[in-house]
Formats: C-alpha cells, sequence, structure tokens
C-alpha cells in the first residue's frame, strides 16, 4: 500500500476585509500518495495558486486539517512553517527564482545550507554535484543564472528543489515563461522524475501537460469538481537548447 505523502480535508481559505470577504477555497479534500505525479488545472481565479501556497506552507488555511507525512501542519507559526517546508518540500516556480549573484552550484547549495541538519561542504559537494548531473547541468555548474538560457535556468531550479530529498515537490506553471520545445523537455525532465519515485503536484494552465500527469484535478470556484488517472505514456526525455 502507498505511503500518504499529504491529506488535506475540508480545507478553506476566505479573505476578509471591511467590506466583503473573498471564499478562494471551499472544502477542498485532497490525497497524495508517494510516487503519484498530480497536476490540478482550472481557470483563472479558481484558486489554483491559493491552495498551491497552503500546500507549501507559504500560507495557512482558515479551516480544515493539513498532514505532510503524518505530521499535522495545519496551523503551524512561521518559524514551524519554514521548518517543515525546508525539510519536506522543493518547489519549482514559473519564474525560476534563481540568484543572480550566485552560481548555478551556489543556488542549488542554498537549501542545504538553511537546513537544520548538518552539512559540511564535503557533503553539500557531493549532493549538489549528484542533483546537477540528474538534470544534464553539471557544465554549467560555475555559470550565474543570466548567463543560462530560460530552459537550463529551469533545469537548475529543479535541481534546487531536488537537493533536500524532498517528500513532495511543488511545480507552479514550470512551462509559463518557456517556448514550446523548452516547455516540452522541462516536462519530460518531470515525468523522468516521476518514473524514479519523485512524488510531484504541478499546477498548470496547459491541458496537455496536465495530460502528463498520472492524476489530474480540475479547480473551479475554490473547488475540486472532478478526478481522473490518465493514460500512462513513457516519458521522452529531449534535451533543453543551449
Amino acid at each position: 500500500m502507498q505511503d500518504v505523502v499529504l491529506s488535506m480535508h475540508a480545507i478553506t481559505k476566505v479573505y476578509s476585509t471591511d467590506e466583503m470577504e473573498t471564499h478562494a477555497l471551499r472544502g477542498v479534500d485532497l490525497t497524495i500518495y508517494q510516487g503519484d505525479f498530480v497536476s490540478i488545472c482550472g481557470p483563472s481565479g479558481c484558486g489554483k495558486s491559493t491552495l498551491l501556497s497552503i500546500m507549501g506552507l507559504l500560507d495557512m488555511p482558515t479551516t480544515g486539517t493539513y498532514h505532510i507525512d503524518d505530521k499535522d501542519v495545519s496551523s503551524l507559526n512561521l518559524s514551524e512553517a519554514a521548518f517543515v517546508r525546508n525539510e519536506k518540500i522543493g518547489f519549482i516556480f514559473q519564474s525560476f527564482n534563481l540568484i543572480d549573484d550566485l552560481t548555478v552550484f551556489e543556488n542549488v547549495a542554498l537549501p542545504l545550507r538553511y537546513s537544520q541538519q548538518s552539512n559540511n561542504e564535503s557533503d553539500i559537494e557531493q549532493q549538489v554535484s549528484h542533483v546537477l548531473a540528474q538534470v544534464d547541468m553539471s557544465h554549467r555548474a560555475q555559470h550565474r543564472p543570466n548567463q543560462l538560457s530560460g530552459g537550463q535556468q529551469q533545469r537548475v531550479a529543479i535541481a534546487r528543489a531536488l537537493i533536500g530529498n524532498p517528500s513532495l515537490l511543488l511545480v507552479d506553471e514550470p512551462t509559463g515563461n518557456l517556448d514550446s520545445r523548452n516547455g516540452d523537455a522541462v516536462m519530460d525532465m518531470l515525468r523522468l522524475l516521476n518514473q524514479q519515485g519523485t512524488t510531484i503536484c504541478m499546477v498548470t494552465h496547459d491541458p496537455r501537460y496536465a495530460d502528463m500527469a498520472s492524476r489530474k484535478l480540475h479547480l473551479l470556484d475554490g473547488k475540486i469538481i472532478s478526478a481522473e488517472h490518465v493514460v500512462d505514456t513513457p516519458a521522452t526525455v529531449q534535451s533543453i537548447s543551449e
């Protein structure tokens, strides 16, 4: 039986002002198992970004329960959330979010330097070298992000997300800033990582990429209105253009 990585029950999120309340999420139930590749799609304003923020402990639900690896994370304070986030969750963003003043190696190593685990320089070098090899970016280790193509920057962002061996990889519109060739290649890489055991939850507006997941959720007006299993097809890894 597959282990449960993430479990949400009756999650709501309400943003309140003096004049009005906005219900961004309305009773979301969601379970993600070890090895899943889940895509979340839906129109703008349906709650995708809010749900991903709560999943990533960047925000907290108004009501409901949320567990990661059997730990209740529904109402952590900022420091507790930061600790769990760094230990359990990897992020991949549409805008890459790399630091231009750091090399590729230094960008990927950053989560290890903020980790509560003791990592000496030899351990850090070994782990960074391993994940850069996974994404075929070892030859760019000493380059800076502004010396890379968009596709290469996204590969570095994937390596950074993988460096802490997270329980869950959260992916937010990973192809939004890429052309179709680079977007296809990044998606092929995510598929391959999933086939190697990485658990992934991805928000995307592109139905082609949503169908590359093994399970597809449709979000509308803050509710999951449908969930379907997608027929699996072999991943084909393409080369990202230089």
